[in-house]
């Protein structure tokens, strides 16, 4: 959504894809279908795979699950700049300074996206409900540099809110603390979000599941501005009953899925860390039973 959006807007954008998607906005352009703005058309709009992409771009968002991550490595090295600023906005945590260690030599912020959307069809994105926000920044402002502002007000001019953040770690953290409960707790239960919108156990373990990320935050000196619990619960009660996270629909279309990042990982980190974490140990041990 972030390519279409920036497109809409005349920005200069390429989107990479590959397969059905990609030949499918090449030949006919990018159907959206929104709850926010309508169905329409962008057309025409710039695609290509890693191999075709000859460009050497100022930004490039890395906006792939965590399982694809190590193989844009190479794609990255071979078409970035020296001035190239790199913004990974997966659902793991963490993940900018994991590709900081492969990409030396170029600046990767940390970031994360809000907003509930998928791949509808090849060609077609389905973005559900209102939130569509990006949050970045460096996590050593000795880092800090101006093009970090521009690329704020080019997001802000996409009618993407942009924001620049002076603690990542904390804000990206924040953003987890919402999306891998929601995992944890949809999968679970096999649950959307209007399961788990309405008053009851569904929705008492997704709050346990967010007040053991707070747990763990203060553990790693993580120290949250908001409620994670009220703040999180909003984020949900906004959404429509129907959605779900991407590690459920992908589970469901038999595909890879961010299982480890989004919840084992939890655990491990929680043992480093010297934190109990009961709910999330119940729904782990409950999904490597059912053999994930």
């Amino acid at each position: 959504c972030i390519g279409a959006y920036m497109t809409e807007a005349k920005k200069d954008v390429t989107m990479i894809a590959r397969g059905a998607h990609l030949k499918a906005m090449q030949k006919d352009g990018l159907r959206m279908e929104t709850t926010k703005k309508g169905n329409y058309i962008i057309k025409p709009v710039k695609a290509s795979t890693m191999e075709q992409y000859e460009e050497h771009p100022d930004v490039i968002f890395v906006c792939v699950k965590g399982y694809s991550l190590e193989e844009t490595v190479p794609f990255i090295r071979r078409v970035a700049k020296p001035e190239t600023i790199v913004i990974p906005i997966l659902n793991l945590y963490g993940t900018g300074g994991k590709l900081q260690e492969k990409l030396p030599g170029l600046l990767v912020t940390d970031g994360c996206i809000y907003i509930a959307a998928e791949i509808k069809e090849p060609g077609c994105l389905w973005q559900n409900g209102d939130i569509f926000r990006v949050v970045f920044g460096v996590r050593n402002p000795s880092e800090y540099r101006a093009e970090l502002a521009q690329i704020k007000k080019d997001l802000d001019d996409s009618g993407i809110t942009g924001i620049l953040s002076d603690h990542i770690q904390r804000d990206a953290l924040q953003k987890f603390s919402y999306v891998s409960p929601a995992a944890a707790c949809g999968q679970y239960y096999d649950a959307m979000a209007g399961e788990m919108q309405k008053p009851g156990e569904i929705r008492d373990m997704f709050a346990s599941l967010i007040h053991e990320i707070d747990l763990l935050a203060a553990a790693m000196g993580i120290h949250f501005e908001v409620d994670l619990v009220k703040t999180n619960l909003e984020i949900l009660d906004s959404l429509t009953a129907e959605a779900s996270t991407s590690m459920q629909r992908g589970v469901k279309k038999g595909k890879a899925s961010e299982m480890d990042g989004l919840i084992f990982e939890v655990v491990r980190l929680g043992r480093r860390y010297g934190v109990a974490l009961p709910v999330y140990e119940k729904v782990a041990e409950e999904l490597k039973r059912r053999g994930f």
